[in-house]
């Protein structure tokens, strides 16, 4: 019904139609296009006919820089790799099925307008099918002319025509302008034909006459309409492209050569991969020293490409901070491993000196076998070196024998749960299990499955399995976290392992969770506190040769592209009663506020007092916020009462998303009324954000402890400032939770509550005493016209706090609730933050 009503439209263009006699299309827009066109096939003839054909099918697609970066390859692997992550950085940001949607409607195209030239092909790619399309019946009069309907098209989300032709009858059909004149319609050329002629000669030339109508009345503004139907999707900006040019090895014929040899070795197998370690030995003298006040320091970038056969296998990047003060002589070794399967390989690796022009590079044919056991490392290069690894070497060739937990399936898990395990090796003589860091079970025959009972609450859990041999000595382990949200952003280091002991050397192994359409960027791995390397892909492993003192410590770091960073720390050969000592460190985001609830700025440490239990604690670390990245959750009431107030409530949340979410920021839109609904994850995409506060409707009931719940849930692995904006106008109607249960899991998940309370039918006692324990602020409005104030108080709050931490004090594992209490010693003013926390 719709569709008709807009064609009745077309047709009452007809009584108001002109003559069009206008002059042809623009001379210069069609220069333009063939000089385009022209330089194209210059940058074409020296590629092979496949890469040719692709870029064809990514025309529409591919940006200006894109472009140039894929024509300036000079090798097949390069290229193949090339088209594989322009495919990933699209499905990344337009869904996984982007490269065969598109691909599927390229050859629809072929097919229906015989090849990609035609004009009607690149409308119909860049909009999809259109909605209604009138072909004329009229060859006496009109050369062949089609026009299209589109409600709305993918690059214009309006209604628009487009209106194609065919001159002489034959070759690419081409988009009717205004400015081309209506007698380019026309067989003769005549301008001085009219519309009626085509409505009343031709078959369905009512309809096709109002479309050429509408196409017309726009004047010389459709030449801007077109220009938005016609333009290319947004590419993914040039980062991709810059990233995928590093990893490169090619080195300029000039360039300064860097002392350097390099070696292999086959330590050991991961599985059905062999491992591949090599050593590159770079003299100390040829490189170059940076010189920082105190500071020395050798800087190399490592850069390798795995070629199977022809095509790039995997590419892979290193980065080394050495110690300077070693002599001239000495060699630097950059020690680096891969998984790779038994077989032919050709490894090209280059070594950039950033303290100095000077480049090392070395393409070697591999071979690599099959390894059942440990063999020797031949490193003839460097033999304090090869004997430092011998441990590290090792550990890999005993990688076969591992644990893997399996997770139950779904969400919010509670009540009793079996966990089953997956074990590979022979060696496996008893399985150990813990609970939160406490031995619970131990499993001495197959299956090695287990039963737990993960409480009333959805709270998270780390499960821990072991596995040990007959004579006592630790083989493998694994770790789950039961009750994760799916952004979870995590590294853990799998070895070394806490309790096991080590000589000279081990291989650092460190495991990553992403959140959730992102990605990792690097891992950064130390030996106490200096950087041994950083990784900038998986397998993150890396040998590390110990220090001659026994307690020591590995710490890995892990980072997105915007900069957020999670880490994990194990300590190596540390006597017992270190590794039982369980400290807490414990971070306070902490607002202060003066008497008429304004943020206080400008305060010192020495200013708070922290207590814990009534303990004084001494506080470690004290910074005050003021761009740390904040994850938001704006949570929306859009139960029934809320009908009113719904579309000012949205609009006031947006605005709020608009100011306050900067590009380091993460926020999420959770709607509810007797359910709770997450409307969009964690991002930062405005758009995005807005899309999930669209199509609300008011209706049903109010669960909102429920609602709470599931939002703090849905914080779970998501670490530093933390906030929920929680708008109601409603008590709790129905929820499987009760308020007890919603203030314990509060306490738990340390996710500051601010709470809004609109109107008068609110439990206001609950709502202030879950902000006030969560260290948030509670407000209470009469009028829906006041949010616009209370978003912007909060957003001044999130910027304007203050981060303490201290190690508690408290050594207890009872796992009881333990009370915080901040006070400033200045009067007139109180500091807001978490009441307490459970271990």
């Amino acid at each position: 019904m719709r569709r008709h009503r807009h064609l009745i439209f077309f047709l009452a263009c007809i009584g108001c139609a002109v003559v069009l006699g206008l002059a042809g299309a623009s001379p210069a827009r069609a220069s333009a296009d063939k000089q385009t066109r022209k330089e194209q096939k210059e940058a074409l003839k020296k590629l092979p006919q496949q890469y040719r054909d692709w870029l064809e099918v990514v025309d529409l697609l591919i940006t200006n820089q894109e472009r140039a970066a894929f024509l300036a390859l000079d090798k097949d692997y390069q290229r193949d790799a090339f088209i594989s992550r322009f495919w990933e950085v699209r499905e990344h940001g337009a869904g996984r099925d982007f490269q065969r949607q598109w691909e599927a409607r390229i050859e629809e195209a072929r097919a229906r307008f015989h090849g990609l030239l035609d004009e009607r092909a690149r409308v119909f790619l860049l909009n999809g099918p259109p909605g209604a399309v009138v072909v004329a019946h009229c060859a006496t009069l009109l050369w062949p002319v089609e026009g299209w309907y589109y409600r709305h098209g993918e690059r214009y989300a309006g209604e628009f025509v487009v209106v194609f032709y065919q001159r002489w009858g034959a070759g690419p059909f081409r988009i009717w302008e205004p400015m081309d004149g209506l007698g380019a319609l026309f067989v003769d050329g005549n301008n001085r034909h009219s519309l009626s002629e085509i409505a009343g000669s031709c078959r369905d030339g009512d309809t096709l006459a109002g479309m050429i109508g509408w196409v017309g009345g726009q004047g010389l503004g459709y030449g801007m309409l077109e220009a938005r139907f016609e333009s290319k999707p947004e590419g993914p900006g040039g980062e991709w492209v810059s990233s995928f040019h590093s990893y490169s090895t090619d080195v300029s014929a000039d360039a300064v050569q860097l002392a350097a040899k390099i070696d292999y070795a086959y330590p050991g197998r991961e599985g059905g991969r062999t491992a591949v370690q090599g050593v590159i030995s770079v003299r100390a003298g040829s490189a170059g020293l940076l010189r920082l006040g105190d500071h020395l320091s050798y800087d190399l970038l490592v850069t390798g490409e795995v070629l199977e056969g022809k095509h790039l296998f995997e590419n892979f990047r290193y980065k080394f901070v050495l110690p300077g003060n070693v002599g001239a002589d000495a060699e630097l070794p950059l020690v680096f491993q891969r998984l790779l399967r038994p077989g032919e390989y050709t490894l090209i690796v280059k070594v950039e000196d950033l303290n100095s022009p000077k480049i090392f590079r070395a393409e070697r044919r591999l071979t690599v076998p099959r390894v059942d056991q440990a063999l020797p490392p031949p490193l003839p290069g460097d033999p304090e070196t090869a004997r430092l690894l011998a441990e590290s070497n090792a550990t890999a060739a005993l990688g076969e024998n591992t644990i893997k937990l399996i997770a139950p399936r779904g969400e919010l898990q509670t009540g009793m749960l079996r966990f089953d395990t997956v074990i590979t090796g022979k060696e496996v003589d008893h399985v150990a299990f813990a609970l939160d860091g406490k031995p619970v079970f131990t499993k001495r025959r197959p299956p090695y499955s287990v039963e737990f009972d993960m409480g009333r609450l959805p709270r998270p859990r780390t499960l821990a399995a072991t596995a040990f041999d007959a004579a006592g000595n630790q083989l493998a382990s694994d770790q789950l976290l039961v009750n994760a949200a799916p952004h979870r952003f995590r590294v853990r280091l799998t070895e070394p392992q806490r309790g096991k002991r080590y000589e000279s050397s081990l291989l650092a192994k460190a495991e990553t969770d992403a959140p959730e359409d992102e990605a990792i960027d690097r891992v950064e791995l130390y030996l106490n506190e200096s950087l041994v390397a950083t990784l900038f892909q998986p397998p993150y492993t890396q040998p590390i040769v110990l220090p001659k003192e026994s307690v020591a410590y590995v710490r890995a770091v892990a980072y997105t592209a915007d900069g957020n960073s999670t880490e994990d720390i194990v300590f190596i050969n540390s006597p017992d009663n270190v590794e039982q000592l369980n400290v807490q460190f414990v971070e306070l985001y902490t607002s202060v506020l003066d008497r008429q609830g304004r943020p206080v700025q400008g305060l010192s440490q020495k200013d708070f007092s922290v207590r814990e239990d009534g303990t004084r604690q001494e506080v470690v670390r004290f910074d005050q916020v003021t761009n740390l990245p904040v994850h938001a959750a704006v949570v929306l009431d859009t139960s029934a009462s809320m009908e009113k107030a719904l579309d000012t409530s949205r609009e006031a949340a947006l605005r709020f998303l608009q100011d306050a979410i900067k590009p380091k920021d993460r926020a999420a839109v959770i709607t509810f009324n007797d359910h709770p609904n997450i409307g969009v994850k964690f991002s930062n995409d405005l758009t995005a954000l807005a899309g999930g506060l669209a199509g609300l409707k008011a209706e049903r009931g109010t669960a909102l402890y429920d609602t709470i719940i599931f939002s703090l849930f849905y914080f779970n692995g998501v670490k530093g400032q933390r906030a929920i904006l929680l708008l109601s106008d409603g008590k709790d109607e129905g929820s499987r939770f009760s308020f007890e249960d919603c203030l314990e899991y509060a306490r738990r998940a340390g996710v500051t509550i601010y709470s809004i309370g609109l109107g008068d039918q609110l439990d206001k006692k609950k709502l202030s005493r879950i902000s006030e324990e969560t260290g948030g602020r509670a407000f209470f409005i009469k009028n829906v016209g006041e949010l616009a104030a209370i978003y912007a108080t909060i957003e001044e709050d999130l910027r304007s706090q203050y981060l303490i931490a201290y190690q508690s004090t408290n050594t207890s594992t009872d796992g009881a609730f333990r009370s915080v209490e901040v006070k400033v010693g200045r009067s007139g003013v109180e500091a807001k933050t978490l009441r307490g926390y459970y271990p």
